[in-house]
């Protein structure tokens, strides 16, 4: 299956299929490691579509490879890349990724170690050099800002984990983070302390 069906599908499978695939913006190759799938409307409280659409979230209702990019915490971008079909708001946040090309631009003035360049979603945008003019861009059209790279040979991904996503305060234990095993670059789980005690 290609990855613009896996991207047309729900988000829960299209996150964990992201894993290991490459992508590449302002001269930065970055290997994804870590994602979180979000449902939109569809009964997930945690997503910034589930009420309704907005003028912010547009971009989560225009179909397959749509890049939404938000501003978190009035500090940091991050960028999602939107699944299911259009009308219905679904998305994957890129968490974490490791540098695999483009280095010294990737550091952007930053000391920074390697393995933390892209170790979560507000560092990766960073290292990739993405903000709001990439909303509502398209990845798999390769005309936007950040595009899919293949590989001179195939990859292995690896032993794929799941988990809760990280600090978000409703939906706190749906099991849709998603990353490599072992993977240095993988940012740590952190739960939202306004997250009910968790289940067990």
């Amino acid at each position: 299956m290609s990855l613009a069906e896996i991207l047309n599908g729900p988000p829960e499978d299209a996150a964990p299929a992201l894993l290991g695939r490459y992508v590449r913006a302002n001269g930065v190759t970055l290997r994804i490691t870590e994602t979180e799938a979000y449902a939109g409307t569809a009964g997930d409280p945690a997503s910034h579509a589930y009420r309704r659409r907005t003028a912010r979230n547009a971009s989560m209702f225009e179909g397959p490879g749509t890049l939404y990019v938000y501003f978190s915490y009035g500090m940091h971008w991050c960028v999602n890349i939107t699944c299911s079909p259009v009308g219905v708001a679904a998305a994957v946040l890129l968490r974490a990724g490791q540098v695999v090309d483009g280095l010294d631009e990737a550091r952007r003035g930053r000391p920074v170690k390697d393995r933390d360049l892209a170790r979560g979603p507000a560092r990766l945008c960073k290292t990739l050099g993405i903000d709001r003019a990439a909303d509502g861009t398209n990845l798999l059209d390769g005309d936007g800002p950040l595009v899919l790279v293949e590989p001179d040979e195939p990859q292995s991904v690896g032993v794929i984990r799941t988990g809760p996503r990280t600090g978000v305060s409703q939906g706190a234990d749906i099991p849709w983070r998603f990353w490599i095993d072992g993977d240095p670059t993988v940012s740590p789980y952190r739960r939202s302390p306004r997250a009910p005690a968790a289940n067990g």
